[in-house]
């Protein structure tokens, strides 16, 4: 925040758009990231999630009570400011509207009471009535004139036509129709009707156990083809695969670091990865984690010229061309692929080329003899 800058002024605002401005303008005004918000949240026994933050900030209505004191507090806003916020959210959540501001100037009149709410504010409650009202006439008057009126027929009259032409043919005590040569119509259709389930139910099982078949005599082998395949990179969700070891980039859930080491493909989750394009053929590496909301991969600022400096998952913006990777082929694309930093042009690496889970992702001298821990595939997600 700027020395002698004022904090937002949540009263400033008059529908819920304009409160999600508000609070954004304040984190703003904070000057502090997601993952600082969410630190000093917790240093004062608040719980204030970076994903939490990040998706109330792209909502269009007003957040939660404890929601809201949380990240207020996290802002550095005084009692008193929150006490603004909480009064706007208030009416906000209860009209859709706020009119605090003018009615304190006597401005407003009955505004504030109710009828001076402006067209197309919400209205809960009778919306709702009027609603569910229309819904039920439209049905009530919909079954009553199909049932007058004769415009079809419905499926309860489609059995009960059926069954009374079933009854012409009534089978005789023999099992027979009225005619001794002619069986009757009526158990014929029902032998049709549990028939046609029962084909149907045979034609699942077939279908699940070649599923089956297939799972346990191709699919490790299938498996095995994807880890070996080198994938170019592209843009969109990917899973980053170390080649050497077959392991994928990711996070250890619960640590705020953002540090970034090699795990077992299937439970790479943490957070899930992309590619996005940037211009001179630079890429960066986005992280969606579950926990901390957005971010993106790179060296940190104090440790970006040094052979050896982790690769972190961070808030994006906040260490610039050091986000920024050349992604090239060693030296044939089937080998896999280096991640260059455009920045230090040293080359991500498995330290030491590890095959172990858990080994952390550096930046190293690139080896242009073999690539050791060096090289990756961007398998599609």
């Amino acid at each position: 925040m700027a020395d002698g800058e004022l904090a937002p002024d949540p009263r400033e605002a008059h529908d819920p758009a304009g409160f999600i401005e508000r609070l954004q303008a304040l984190k703003d005004w904070s000057g502090l990231t997601y993952r600082e918000l969410s630190s000093r949240a917790e240093a004062v026994g608040d719980v204030l999630p970076r994903s939490t933050v990040g998706n109330m900030l792209a909502r269009t209505t007003v957040p939660r009570e404890e929601l809201l004191t949380a990240f207020v507090r996290a802002c550095g806003a005084g009692p008193e400011a929150l006490e603004n916020w909480l009064t706007v959210r208030k009416e906000l959540a209860v009209r859709g509207y706020y009119a605090g501001a003018a009615a304190a100037a006597g401005g407003v009149g009955e505004g504030a009471g109710g009828a001076g709410v402006p067209d197309g504010s919400a209205r809960p409650g009778a919306d709702a009535g009027t609603g569910a009202g229309a819904d039920a006439g439209a049905d009530a008057g919909g079954s009553g004139s199909g049932g007058s009126s004769g415009f079809g027929r419905s499926g309860a009259g489609r059995e009960a036509a059926a069954a009374g032409d079933a009854g012409s043919l009534a089978p005789a005590a023999d099992g027979r129709g009225t005619d001794a040569g002619t069986p009757a119509p009526g158990p014929r259709r029902t032998r049709w009707r549990v028939l046609v389930p029962v084909v149907a139910v045979l034609a699942l099982v077939i279908a699940a156990l070649s599923v089956v078949a297939f799972v346990r005599g191709d699919d490790t082998d299938h498996v095995r083809q994807r880890a070996a395949r080198v994938t170019a990179p592209a843009a969109g969700s990917v899973d980053v695969r170390a080649v050497h070891s077959g392991l994928c980039l990711n996070e250890r859930r619960g640590q705020r670091s953002g540090q970034v080491y090699q795990v077992p493909c299937a439970g790479a989750v943490v957070p899930r990865y992309s590619l996005v394009p940037l211009s001179g053929g630079l890429w960066r590496l986005h992280s969606d984690h579950p926990d901390y909301g957005p971010g993106c991969s790179g060296i940190p600022v104090e440790a970006v010229e040094q052979d050896g400096a982790p690769l972190m998952d961070q808030e994006c913006g906040k260490r610039g061309p050091r986000e920024a990777f050349r992604i090239e082929p060693f030296p044939d694309p089937a080998q896999g692929y280096r991640i260059r930093s455009a920045h230090s042009e040293l080359c991500l690496e498995v330290r030491d080329a590890s095959a172990e889970p858990w080994t952390d992702v550096v930046q190293r001298a690139c080896d242009d003899d073999t690539g050791a821990g060096q090289l990756f595939s961007f398998d599609r997600r």
